[in-house]
């Protein structure tokens, strides 16, 4: 069964070029709002054995199979999470669409399609997620994991951070100005 897992864009992608983008997809040890966790390493061997087949993680629109938008050039494991970068296809109108979206800000999310290979049950009952299958990385409205975001071209996700502090300050002086 195919799986997703949502990711917010804001602050760890960034789109550069109107056209190329790169962030994280997925965050390890981070607690989704599906209760579930993503080990370190639960990529690996479905990385590996995607490269020794010269298959490539698919770009999509809204986990849509029928709407590929462009290309993952790289899609890797660090310490942090499972880092992607690629490029909209401005060549085709979703690509186009969605790099305007991005830029506006109106679409911030990044999900995972994938299928559990291994998992287990932590102490609260959450899911550890220990092997998955990668299937591909979606450009999405509503993300699961808001940890990670796209950002404006040429922010940092230390930037990124500091500006979502920033915005909620400004949200909070807000609505005590209104009272």
């Amino acid at each position: 069964m195919l799986e997703h897992k949502f990711t917010a864009l804001g602050g760890d992608v960034a789109l550069t070029d109107g056209h190329v983008i790169a962030g994280y997809a997925s965050l390890f040890g981070a607690v989704d709002q599906g209760g579930d966790i993503v080990e370190r390493g639960a990529y690996a061997a479905s990385l590996k054995r995607l490269a020794a087949k010269g298959g490539a993680v698919k770009m999509l629109w809204q986990h849509d199979p029928a709407q590929p938008i462009g290309i993952w050039d790289e899609v890797t494991e660090d310490d942090r999470g499972l880092r992607v970068k690629g490029r909209l296809l401005t060549d085709v109108a979703k690509g186009r669409e969605a790099a305007a979206l991005i830029e506006a800000g109106a679409i911030d999310g990044l999900s995972i399609g994938y299928r559990t290979l291994k998992a287990s049950k932590d102490a609260q009952g959450r899911r550890l997620l220990t092997e998955l299958d990668l299937w591909e990385v979606s450009l999405v409205t509503f993300p699961m994991l808001p940890e990670a975001r796209v950002a404006a071209k040429g922010d940092t996700p230390e930037h990124t951070a500091l500006r979502d502090v920033a915005d909620a300050f400004r949200s909070a002086a807000r609505i005590f100005a209104k009272g």
